[in-house]
C-alpha cells in the first residue's frame, strides 16, 4: 500500500505578483480554503498517511496552516463561535506532515530529489502543491493511480488530461502508446514549442514513482534556465527501458492550475459558485454585475 507523498511548494510564484510577494501561491484562497489544503485533503482521501512538503523561502505559513492552533480552538470553544470549529476539521486528518527546504530554486526535479530520504525504498506519490484536481478536490485520480500501480508492472504512473492544442506549450506532454484511460508512455517532452507537441495529453500535476526516479534526477542535466526538470528525468527512465504508464483524469474531473491570474480568477469563481452555502448569492451578484455591464454603452 502506498501511503507517502511529496508535495513540492518551493516555487516563487512570480506570475502571481504582487499577491505572492510575501504569501506562498499555494496559500492563496480558492473559495474558502487555500490551494494546498485541497491538495492535502485529496491525498488523505486516497489513503496517504504522511506528506513531505518541499518548501522554500517565505513558505512558513504552509507549516503554520497544518499545525494545531490550540489558542484559536480555545477562543472558538469558549466564545460564541462554536459553529466555526467545523472549519478546522482538516487539522484532525490522520496525516503526518514533514518539511524540508529546497535551498536553491533548481526546478521540480531537484525539489523531488530533496525527498529521497523521506521516500526511502518505497514507491510514493508526487502532487504539485499549486494544482487542484476536481471541483473542490473531489478527485479519485490518485486512488486510481495507486490501484493501477499495484496491478501493473511499471516503475511509474503519470496523470494526464486532454488540453487544447494551443495550450500544450505550457505543460509537459506525453506521447501515448495505445488508447484508453490507462496506456503506456512512449515519450514525453517539457513545454514543447507550438506545433511540436507529441499529443494533446498534458501532465496533470500528479505522479507515482518507485525510488528509481531519484537516480534519474541525479543524471538529468539542467535546462537553459539552470533548472532540473522532472519530465527530463522521466525521459531518462524511458531511455533505460523502464515502463511508465499514463492515466487520464477520470470523466468529469479536470486540473485547476493556479499558475497565473487568469486561471486563478477562473478557478476561484468556479469554486465560489459551487459553494453550497454562498454559491447562490455569488451567482445572483454575478448575474447582476453582468446585466449592469451589458447595459453600458459600447464605449463604456
Amino acid at each position: 500500500m502506498i501511503t507517502s507523498a511529496i508535495v513540492p511548494v518551493a516555487g516563487s510564484g512570480t506570475r502571481l505578483l504582487p499577491a505572492t510577494k510575501s504569501q506562498p501561491k499555494e496559500m492563496l484562497p480558492v473559495g474558502k480554503k487555500p490551494v494546498v489544503q485541497y491538495v492535502v485533503e485529496e491525498l488523505a482521501r486516497a489513503g496517504i498517511e504522511q506528506i513531505l512538503f518541499v518548501t522554500g523561502k517565505a513558505k512558513h505559513s504552509i507549516e503554520n496552516h497544518f499545525d494545531y492552533d490550540h489558542e484559536l480552538l480555545r477562543q472558538l470553544s469558549d466564545g460564541e463561535k462554536k459553529e466555526l470549529l467545523a472549519e478546522l476539521e482538516f487539522e484532525r486528518m490522520q496525516v503526518s506532515f514533514f518539511y524540508t527546504r529546497q535551498r536553491r530554486q533548481r526546478g521540480l526535479g531537484d525539489a523531488v530529489l530533496c525527498g529521497q530520504r523521506f521516500a526511502g525504498q518505497e514507491p510514493f506519490v508526487i502532487a504539485l502543491g499549486d494544482s487542484i484536481l476536481g471541483l473542490h478536490a473531489d478527485s479519485s485520480c490518485v486512488a486510481q493511480m495507486i490501484a493501477a500501480f499495484e496491478a501493473e508492472q511499471a516503475c511509474g504512473i503519470i496523470a494526464v488530461e486532454e488540453v487544447a492544442p494551443d495550450m500544450t506549450q505550457h505543460y509537459g506532454v506525453v506521447r501515448p502508446d495505445g488508447t484508453g484511460p490507462l496506456f503506456a508512455i512512449e515519450d514525453l517532452v517539457e513545454k514543447p514549442a507550438p506545433g511540436q507537441a507529441p499529443s494533446n495529453l498534458a501532465i496533470a500535476g500528479r505522479y507515482l514513482f518507485t525510488p528509481i526516479i531519484f537516480d534519474a534526477i541525479r543524471h538529468t542535466k539542467p535546462d537553459k534556465r539552470g533548472e532540473v526538470q522532472l519530465t527530463d528525468a522521466i525521459r531518462i527512465l524511458r531511455g533505460r527501458g523502464y515502463r511508465i504508464l499514463g492515466l487520464k483524469l477520470p470523466p468529469g474531473e479536470r486540473r485547476y492550475d493556479i499558475g497565473n491570474f487568469e486561471s486563478y480568477f477562473a478557478t476561484f469563481l468556479e469554486f465560489a459558485l459551487a459553494d453550497p452555502v454562498y454559491g447562490p448569492e455569488v451567482k445572483k451578484r454575478l448575474l447582476e454585475l453582468l446585466r449592469t455591464e451589458a447595459r453600458l454603452p459600447a464605449d463604456g
